[in-house]
């Protein structure tokens, strides 16, 4: 989605030939696979991070375009919503000192972005659902300026053929109704990149679906909507509302959403594409001039336009990706599952325990999806994003015995699935001493049981005990945030509530 698309109306042929057409990009992704055409293996990952802009009263600030009018980089684009950047960190191979570069690429990186940002008086947040965020924010007119979003909008819009309705029910229950999709814009997340040969892919992503839920429960980062208290990470269930484009009817029907976490186990990538052509209809039917079949018999590499544009308005979180890069074909797993912050060092050590744990998972004799079934990764995922730190999850016992046994996610993770995250590592060849470094952040959030969500929630609480409206204690936390997230030092270390001025 992140292609120039270029707004226009559409007659009711373009559908149809559309859907040719991405029958036709299928069949030849199917014969680049069969003819072993994918670059080979080069341990390539890469990093996107959607931002909030505020101002010095932590309230949102609808100027990213003047902001990267001034950032001037390639580096930083658009996002949904006009309080929205997002800034893209060039590939990297997964090996030596890769974690502290990436680290400090991105505080390079964030801090010339905020500086650019002070100059029309707005900073950057990187936080999952900016807690200061109102209702009233989330009209059309805050989209950003680019005609792509104003027409998956308009689109979007015309499917669902009445207003979205966002129904969460967590610690509080928001209820509200959207004209436009620009709720979805409140979601800011972390998308980590992982290159894959076709033979992998099925056990890559099958292993980052296993470990969903452990990713959200240790990085949940969302716990405010609208000024509503509901889940630890909030963006999944905002995410599926806001992007829904199906009436009642079609829900109670069992017509997929097109925000989904996925129904089973995969054997191959080409399964993830022919779903996403049998149970999504096309958003935007914009055909391309490539005849995708006649460029592979002609021994070419086709672009796959089509299947690449329907493939980013289907919201999975862990997405397949077809890329080319200098003019070979290559195969990606998109991990879209955490919420961005709240510092540079949880993100790296994020970061870290994903790529360690989807690298050794992959490659156990026995794996993780053999012997559990998709319905306990999807309800572990829930779990996870209900509960965050606090989840108990389902999970495989040791041993052959078999069968599943509910564990908190702290335990999980300290006894089984960090020496697993650190034999991973030790495969990409990761420096000890990264490695060490930014997994004893997992653990340490794991000892004292506190992440972005937990410390929102504490310090609100207590801003409220201390006397403060429902406003005003969130913008008050919002601004503490905001200091310590520039402190830089992780979110475990953080002290809970406002300092007396």
């Amino acid at each position: 989605m992140g292609k120039k698309v270029v707004a226009g109306a559409f007659d009711l042929s373009d559908r149809q030939r559309y859907r040719r057409k991405l029958h036709q990009c299928v069949a030849a992704l199917s014969g680049l696979l069969a003819e072993r055409r994918f670059d080979r293996p080069r341990n390539l990952m890469g990093m996107e991070i959607e931002l909030n802009l505020t101002g010095a009263d932590a309230m949102p600030k609808m100027l990213n375009g003047q902001v990267l009018e001034r950032i001037a980089s390639h580096d930083f684009q658009t996002e949904l919503g006009m309080f929205n950047l997002e800034v893209n960190i060039v590939p990297h191979h997964l090996s030596g000192r890769v974690l502290d570069q990436l680290a400090e690429e991105l505080r390079t990186g964030l801090g010339y972005a905020d500086r650019k940002a002070g100059e029309v008086d707005a900073g950057i947040m990187m936080i999952g659902i900016l807690p200061t965020l109102g209702h009233d924010d989330m009209v059309r007119s805050n989209l950003s300026d680019v005609d792509r979003y104003a027409l998956l909008n308009d689109q979007m819009v015309a499917a669902r053929g009445e207003s979205f309705s966002l129904d969460i029910e967590g610690v509080e229950r928001l209820v509200a109704t959207a004209g436009s999709i620009t709720p979805e814009a409140a979601c800011t997340s972390l998308q980590l990149h992982l290159q894959v040969t076709p033979e992998r892919f099925a056990d890559v992503w099958n292993a980052a679906q296993a470990v969903a839920a452990v990713q959200v429960a240790l990085g949940a980062n969302s716990p405010f909507l609208f000024g509503r208290e509901v889940w630890r990470e909030s963006r999944p269930p905002l995410f599926e509302q806001a992007t829904d484009t199906r009436p009642p009817e079609l829900r109670n029907q069992g017509v997929r959403p097109r925000t989904w976490f996925g129904e089973k186990w995969i054997g191959s990538v080409e399964e993830l594409f022919e779903e996403n052509l049998r149970y999504f209809p096309p958003l935007l039917p914009i055909c391309d001039e490539e005849e995708p079949l006649r460029v592979l018999a002609d021994g070419g590499v086709p672009q796959l336009k089509e299947l690449v544009l329907h493939n980013g308005t289907v919201y999975r979180w862990n997405r397949p990706v077809y890329g080319i890069a200098d003019g070979v074909p290559h195969l990606r797993v998109e991990n879209r599952v955490l919420p961005a912050g709240p510092t540079v060092a949880d993100v790296i050590a994020n970061t870290a325990l994903y790529y360690g744990l989807v690298r050794a998972l992959a490659e156990e004799s026995r794996p993780v999806w053999t012997r559990m079934p998709f319905s306990a990764a999807a309800e572990n995922f829930e779990t996870a994003c209900r509960h965050g730190i606090e989840a108990e999850l389902l999970w495989p016992r040791p041993g052959r015995s078999g069968g599943l046994t509910r564990v908190p996610v702290t335990k999980l993770v300290r006894d089984e699935l960090l020496p697993l995250a650190a034999a991973g590592l030790d495969g990409w060849n990761i420096e000890p001493a990264d490695r060490d470094h930014y997994l004893g952040i997992i653990e340490e959030r794991c000892k004292r049981r506190t992440n972005g969500a937990s410390w929102q929630a504490d310090t609100y609480h207590r801003a409220r005990e201390a006397g403060l409206g429902r406003g005003a204690a969130l913008a008050a936390m919002t601004r503490r945030y905001g200091e310590l997230m520039q402190g830089g030092d992780p979110v475990h270390t953080w002290p809970a509530g406002i300092p007396a001025p």
